[in-house]
């Protein structure tokens, strides 16, 4: 059975939402519709280099250091531009990103961060919409969108409710638009659960993908990842588990959009077999043996790590929050 709608996983809001402010000690932050401005009143110790001042990947709009008010740093930016990550939760829809003030260039990190939030009340009747992927071949470069969108039961649209009985199946799709891209593989590298939507040094996790694309969930439960339907896509079938029982549940995954004609040990989607005790290959089981260091250490083979592919090959992506019950008897 074909569910052409399995593409992308476009977020378009028309309606419009009211302007709201966070201001908590030297930073203002004032939300548009599809905005923010954020005034930070700047530290004198960071005012040296207005250039190693960032919202998300951009620069101040503006920097003025007046003796009587003090250092200033404005930023006006659009919520699709610096890198806000996006996430649509039962309730509401959330833009977030981070001010930074980066004395020394990356991999050095920042010595001030601080949180930048947009909420707006989801829209009444407001669901993601589904399209069907093009089928001609794409070639070129251009930035990816990653969507992540948990569905109801027969995968025919996004799921009514957040709230999953013990042992019942949450049906996870992620997708990558990969419009101005050659053809991509979407895999999913590592999933955890949490809490929070934040996970912290000391945040309790739940392991569900790790070791570069095993579903070792898989081997205490009946979660698999399910045939493609499109090599942009990937549905994870993740059976609730006992883990933060009747609490929220967020799950933080890490996206990767790769070369499908490049599977290796370290870029791959491996299903545990329980009825043979095997780690198996999604997209080609007779390549199966890139799974069998699911139960060691896989690194493959170090020539396109994708953490030092393209910016936009990957995104870290948060969904929930879930809530996973007992059984009604």
């Amino acid at each position: 059975m074909n569910y052409p709608w399995l593409g992308f996983l476009v977020f378009a809001v028309a309606t419009p939402f009211e302007m709201s402010e966070d201001n908590h000690n030297d930073v203002q932050i004032t939300c548009g519709e599809l905005s923010v401005h954020v005034k930070w009143k700047v530290d004198k110790s960071m005012t040296g280099n207005p250039a190693r001042l960032f919202l998300g990947s951009c620069l101040a709009s503006h920097f003025s250091n007046r003796s009587n008010e003090g250092a200033v740093a404005d930023f006006y930016y659009g919520l699709d531009d610096c890198g806000f990550r996006r996430m649509a939760t039962w309730k509401y829809l959330v833009y977030e990103n981070k001010l930074n003030y980066r004395p020394l260039p990356k991999p050095h990190p920042p010595s001030f961060s601080y949180p930048v939030r947009c909420m707006y009340d989801r829209p009444k009747g407001w669901t993601p919409t589904f399209q069907s992927s093009s089928a001609g071949f794409i070639q070129g470069h251009g930035e990816l969108a990653f969507h992540m969108a948990i569905l109801n039961y027969n995968f025919s649209g996004p799921a009514e409710s957040n709230v999953f009985p013990l042992g019942s199946f949450v049906p996870i799709w992620a997708g990558v638009n990969q419009q101005a891209h050659q053809p991509l593989l979407l895999l999913l590298e590592e999933c955890v659960a949490s809490t929070t939507f934040e996970i912290y040094p000391d945040t309790l996790t739940y392991p569900l993908i790790t070791n570069k694309g095993c579903l070792v969930d898989g081997k205490k439960s009946f979660s698999k990842f399910l045939p493609r339907y499109h090599s942009s896509s990937i549905i994870l079938h993740l059976q609730a588990f006992r883990f933060a029982l009747g609490q929220e549940v967020f799950i933080h995954c890490k996206l990767i959009a790769w070369d499908p004609d490049n599977l290796n040990e370290a870029k791959k989607a491996c299903n545990y077999n329980k009825a043979t005790g095997e780690w198996e290959l999604l997209d080609d089981p007779f390549q199966s043996s890139l799974c069998q260091c699911c139960d060691s250490a896989c690194q493959g083979r170090g020539k396109r790590d994708t953490d030092s592919a393209p910016q936009g090959l990957v995104l870290k992506s948060v969904l929930g929050p879930l809530t996973f019950t007992e059984v009604s008897p």
